[in-house]
């Protein structure tokens, strides 16, 4: 087969799964423009190298992940592409079944591999490029990956399989980082970390999370900085005071909590009961009234009785979460919940998932309900149809709330913030005029 060939080699990078995959590709595809590549985020049609980076989270994700690399595999045996490589998570995990399974692929290389995969792609690990990156979101708000790895022992979770030990980054390669994002335009920060809390325990010997957050603050063009994926046991309130001392730090937290059932939570190793779960989202909210918290649940976990649905559903409906997303238990090779029969069907799994979601979307239209007539400060993300599409400080981007603004009856500009007023409203959006 007569394979393609360019004079000069162009790369295309393939993110699955998270935020935090988004941010390595990000970091590739800078090292790769460093040393002259030509390379584009997403498949172009004149590309003769693919590097696919992957999910291996949950049976979905490697689901997804393996389709994509047998789909460029394909494209290799047709002479589309000259060179495939896969990365990321799913490629960890599984790195000596996948070269036996889909030996198409040139080579995999782990989640902590950069260096390597530049390599065999002829480019050099550039050490100077810290703090400078690339992003492929719009150019308003980038994510900012504060640590890698996750030192809990959650029992249904795999990313310290994949991702190793919790490592923090220091503040000042962090504070370097957000200068530069902001000298491209970037307004918006969204800290992500396998587990906020737990930021500065290695390097610093204490949670500094607050004190990284002042030193964010100071940089200059960064207008909101939002935090994601806290974990609530022993959560350092500190944050919630930062939060309330700091204008540039959104009222919003996402901390998922994953169950309320005491046996449930005790199986899943999650260190805290639906007690201090309750006593902490009170505590949050008396120190911070106006905070918004977003967090997910698992549902179908081996040994989910309906009893402890029961217990999930009343919990969901005392705490009226402002966002909250649900996952299908899935049952995980090497994680200690694997030892354990995973004994809830799937139809039982999809229905309670469901169940949770019909909660959720009627609390999501009361809270949404409450807004209308009120005036509140939104980033426009983009438009789209007969809509700008805009986010309050309350919603992160593509998982969120959004804020339609009518374009034929006004006029907004993409990355900038605008203050509307809420004419009306739905389950999970809303509807505004720019005043």
């Amino acid at each position: 087969m007569k394979t393609k060939k360019l004079d000069k080699d162009k790369v295309s990078v393939i993110t699955l799964g998270c935020s935090k995959n988004l941010v390595d590709s990000e970091n590739l595809i800078t090292q790769l423009k460093a040393n002259d590549y030509d390379v584009e985020h997403d498949e172009t049609s004149d590309s003769n190298i693919v590097v696919v980076n992957t999910c291996g989270f949950i049976d979905l994700a490697k689901e997804e992940s393996i389709e994509t690399i047998l789909h460029y595999a394909d494209a290799k045996s047709k002479g589309d592409i000259e060179k495939l490589y896969v990365t990321g998570c799913l490629s960890e995990r599984y790195k000596q079944d996948l070269e036996k399974d889909i030996p198409e692929v040139d080579a995999y290389f782990g989640t902590m591999e950069l260096p390597s995969l530049l390599g065999r792609l002829n480019a050099d690990y550039q050490h100077d490029l810290l703090g400078e990156r690339s992003i492929t979101t719009p150019m308003h708000y980038a994510y900012l990956k504060i640590s890698e790895g996750c030192n809990r022992t959650c029992s249904f979770c795999a990313i310290p399989l994949m991702r190793g030990k919790h490592i923090s980054r220091n503040i000042e390669d962090l504070v370097k980082e957000a200068k530069h994002l902001a000298s491209m335009g970037v307004r918006e920060l969204l800290l992500i970390a396998q587990e906020l809390t737990y930021y500065g325990l290695d390097i610093y010997k204490e949670r500094t999370l607050p004190k990284l957050l002042d030193a964010l603050c100071e940089v200059e063009g960064i207008e909101w900085i939002r935090l994601h994926y806290a974990y609530p046991s022993k959560f350092p309130l500190e944050i919630i005071e930062t939060m309330e001392r700091q204008p540039k730090v959104c009222d919003y937290l996402d901390m998922p909590l994953q169950h309320a059932s005491d046996p449930v939570l005790k199986n899943m190793r999650r260190q805290i009961t639906n007690a201090e779960q309750i006593e902490l989202i009170k505590k949050i909210k008396e120190i911070n009234p106006k905070i918004r918290m977003r967090t997910t649940m698992l549902v179908g976990y081996p040994g989910e009785t309906e009893e402890d649905f029961e217990v999930l559903c009343d919990f969901i409906k005392f705490a009226r979460f402002d966002r909250l997303g649900v996952f299908k238990y899935s049952h995980e090779e090497n994680t200690s919940a694997h030892d354990v029969e995973d004994d809830v069907s799937a139809e039982v799994k999809q229905d309670r998932a469901n169940r949770i979601m019909e909660i959720q979307r009627d609390i999501s239209l009361e809270n949404n309900e409450s807004l209308v007539g009120q005036e509140l400060r939104v980033l426009v993300d983009r438009k789209e149809g007969e809509y700008f599409i805009a986010r309050t400080e309350y919603d992160s981007p593509e998982v969120d709330n959004e804020v339609l603004i009518s374009a034929k009856d006004n006029y907004c500009r993409i990355g900038d913030f605008a203050t509307v007023k809420i004419d009306s409203s739905e389950e999970y959006d809303l509807y505004a005029t720019v005043i």
